[in-house]
């Protein structure tokens, strides 16, 4: 009898076996290649699942260093913070890592959250997830990438790769401290060119630095973001979540700002003073909006 039970057990399940402390992650799946450079994602899975996705982009200031062993984006320190909160409310969180500077600039941060979404969505059926409601969290540049997600990302009609037809969009956003308005910052190492002359309009710069811009794209049919942001920041300004929040009020799109008092940047808020629970806010977001 034991040896018929041991046969039955598959490699991944005593690869991935789960205890009552620890779900398990399946990792390094490759969810695209880039010139030969695989893109990699973990997959957290919750131990009840409630059968909804959620993609989790750690802050990293869109930027690696080029070390061999550079420790990847998708375990970042931010990762042992946010992902079991979400994996104890029963989402699978997918964790990825991207292209980034020094090496890599606008759009391919961009392009590569993009095609994490299009393939979670596409294989959808492997992960036990619904392909159509998939939710999106992120924070600094990680938090720039999701709303970027919430308000645009149709999918590529005639592209010869199936998963690149997928929809992009992700249809319930949590932001902290996001970069929502790049030209009101100094983004150079992203873009990979200086920040526009306020006074001149429509240069090459402009156009890009708008057109990296979250903001930009705001319509009624963006996705409920709520945003969390510390009044103190000094990285990325206070401001730029308020402009985003207005943008989505003004487009008629459910949106809140949950500002941190005294908050400074990092995934903790740093010097904030009786901070509400913005993590129980993310999940309450996430619950009344993504499982609609």
């Amino acid at each position: 009898m034991t040896r018929v039970f041991l046969a039955m057990v598959s490699t991944a399940s005593l690869l991935f076996c789960q205890t009552p402390t620890q779900p398990r992650i399946e990792s390094n799946v490759i969810y695209g290649m880039y010139s030969g450079l695989a893109l990699l994602m973990d997959v957290h899975y919750p131990e009840k699942p409630n059968g909804y996705g959620v993609l989790f982009i750690s802050g990293s200031g869109w930027s690696t260093t080029q070390e061999y062993n550079a420790e990847p984006i998708k375990q970042g320190v931010q990762v042992p913070i946010f992902v079991p909160k979400l994996t104890a409310a029963g989402y699978t969180v997918f964790s990825i890592s991207h292209r980034a500077s020094p090496r890599f600039h606008y759009p391919a941060q961009v392009e590569d959250t993009q095609r994490a979404v299009r393939f979670v969505r596409h294989n959808a059926a492997r992960f036990h997830v619904r392909a159509d409601r998939i939710g999106a969290v992120g924070g600094s540049s990680g938090g720039h990438l999701v709303e970027y997600l919430g308000v645009a990302g149709d999918g590529i009609a005639d592209d010869p790769d199936p998963v690149n037809r997928e929809s992009a969009k992700a249809q319930c956003i949590v932001a902290r401290a996001a970069p929502a308005v790049l030209w009101r910052m100094n983004v150079t190492h992203f873009m990979g060119m200086p920040a526009p002359d306020p006074k001149v309009k429509n240069t090459v710069e402009d156009r890009a630095y708008r057109a990296a811009s979250p903001i930009t794209y705001v319509s009624k049919s963006s996705s409920p973001m709520l945003l969390i942001h510390g009044d103190a920041d000094k990285t990325v300004p206070f401001e730029q979540s308020e402009l985003m929040e207005k943008a989505m009020r003004d487009a008629g799109v459910p949106v809140k700002l949950l500002r941190i008092p005294g908050g400074d940047h990092g995934p903790t808020f740093p010097g904030a003073k009786n901070p509400p629970d913005y993590m129980g806010e993310m999940i309450r977001w996430l619950d009344q909006y993504l499982k609609q």
